[in-house]
């Protein structure tokens, strides 16, 4: 049996030596790597919960046919990526495990945050200096 990972432990990551260029180039672009993947992963507990992957993706995987020219960035083409986040809704089925609970549990931290933040005034700033 692996060993568990813990918060704080290292991991390491290897390309592989028939890497897509597409991939290469979505590594080498990111500024924080680990963070990156971090929020890919986020997203993917989001919409599947923890799973293991390897028994939901293919092993030969083929990404040369995708048009990334009209991917590239999300505030640049709201339409285009209002029209794949649509198609990936209605190809992906949505887990029980409810985003709403999600959403609620967003907007009661959003909430909190902002109600602490109206609470500081100049006096308390001072205080901390």
């Amino acid at each position: 049996m692996k060993k568990q990972k813990k918060a704080g432990d290292n991991i390491s990551l290897k390309t592989k030596k028939t890497e897509a260029e597409e991939i290469l180039n979505w590594i080498n672009s990111q500024s924080n790597l680990m963070d990156s993947i971090r929020y890919l992963i986020e997203n993917e507990i989001r919409e599947n919960g923890v799973r293991n992957l390897q028994n939901f993706i293919p092993a030969n995987r083929d990404i040369s046919g995708i048009n990334f020219s009209n991917v590239n960035n999300e505030a640049a083409n709201p339409v285009v990526n209002s029209e794949i986040a649509a198609t990936l809704e209605e190809q992906t089925p949505i887990p029980p495990s409810s985003n709403a609970e999600q959403t609620d549990i967003t907007n009661e931290e959003e909430k909190n945050k902002a109600e602490t933040e109206e609470d500081i005034d100049d006096e308390d700033i001072e205080s901390w200096l």
